[in-house]
């Protein structure tokens, strides 16, 4: 942590904290020792004007005047880097939004982050255009479409609209209780309460065609209940688990994976001969083998065996194609 990011997280514990903070605290959150704190604790008091109060002794602790604490600011803009880094890939992404209603509304946002940023440390333009976010697997989108459905998540409104399923392309129409849009992967995806069906669904935003918001005031689905429907399956169309399964991928490939997020409750181990093993939930089990294919000779289904005999069928029929004459 440099010293920048020292002062701010200081800062920022003795503003949030009731009682003074220890020393072995602040040295431990700031990742430091006692005299770098100490320099950096002088600097925030005389340089900055924090109306730091002391104890010293054996048990030296520090906080905020009570009242002038609560007033006091850093003057400037102050980012820890995570927190820079995570504005310019908004800018980026705003800037990509592509053309139409939803990159002219958010335009104000991106020349605001851009006024922000000009303004990060030492006043000089931060050069913006060295972030750079690549889209995989982007679908087009009808931001017409998007602006009347988000709407009506926000509006809390029933919406009606006609939708045609990639898998089948078959057309169909719907009424339902929109609960919360998701963006995965790089698309925009829409849950609701599908009343014609009386059960929760998602839909991919770029497949809805004539959207229209109803006076209807929509049915709220609690969040765990959205959750457990929607999200606690791999992939984007999970639904409740039936099974774990269990992937193992080779050395080579373990340096990736251990470091990825596939589920928020997967569990991984390295095994003893430097391969890695990797359980996640899944209910629908076309988008997890899709991933593991991309691994190739690297991964393989160790379990369910239902799923190991899916994933068998797949690699068969990938191979006959290469296997007949052209």
């Amino acid at each position: 942590m440099d010293r920048y990011e020292r002062i701010l997280t200081l800062h920022r514990l003795l503003k949030s904290a009731h009682y003074p903070v220890p020393l072995p605290r602040l040295m431990d959150e700031l990742e430091c020792s006692r005299a770098t704190l100490y320099r950096d604790v002088a600097f925030l008091r005389d340089a900055l004007g924090a109306p730091i109060e002391s104890a010293g002794g054996e048990h030296a602790a520090f906080r905020y005047a009570a009242g002038e604490g609560e007033r006091f600011e850093l003057p400037g803009l102050w980012l820890t880097s995570d927190e820079l880094a995570a504005l310019l890939a908004l800018n980026e992404l705003i800037g990509r939004s592509g053309p139409g209603v939803l990159a002219g509304a958010l335009a104000p946002f991106k020349a605001r982050i851009e006024h922000l940023l000009s303004d990060q440390g030492t006043g000089k333009t931060l050069p913006i255009e060295r972030i750079r976010v690549i889209a995989w697997g982007e679908r087009k989108l009808d931001q017409q479409v998007f602006r009347v459905v988000a709407g009506a998540v926000l509006e809390r409104k029933q919406l009606r609209f006609r939708y045609r399923a990639r898998t089948t392309n078959a057309d169909s129409h719907r009424r339902v209780s929109p609960q919360r849009l998701t963006h995965y992967r790089d698309n925009w995806y829409l849950d609701v309460w599908d009343h014609d069906r009386e059960a929760l669904r998602s839909f991919a935003v770029d497949r809805i065609a004539e959207p229209q918001a109803l006076d209807e005031p929509a049915r709220d689905v609690a969040e765990q209940d959205l959750n457990d429907a929607l999200a606690s399956s791999y992939g984007i169309f999970a639904g409740k688990p039936k099974a774990w399964a269990t992937l193992r991928f080779s050395q080579h490939a373990a340096r990736w994976v251990a470091d990825e997020h596939w589920h928020s409750q997967q569990k991984g181990e390295w095994l003893p001969d430097g391969r890695y093993e990797l359980q996640v939930p899944y209910s629908n089990s076309k988008e997890l083998l899709m991933d593991v294919l991309k691994y190739g000779p690297d991964a393989e289904v160790v379990a369910p065996l239902s799923l190991r005999e899916e994933m068998k069928i797949q690699l068969q029929l990938a191979l006959g194609g290469y296997q007949s004459e052209k």
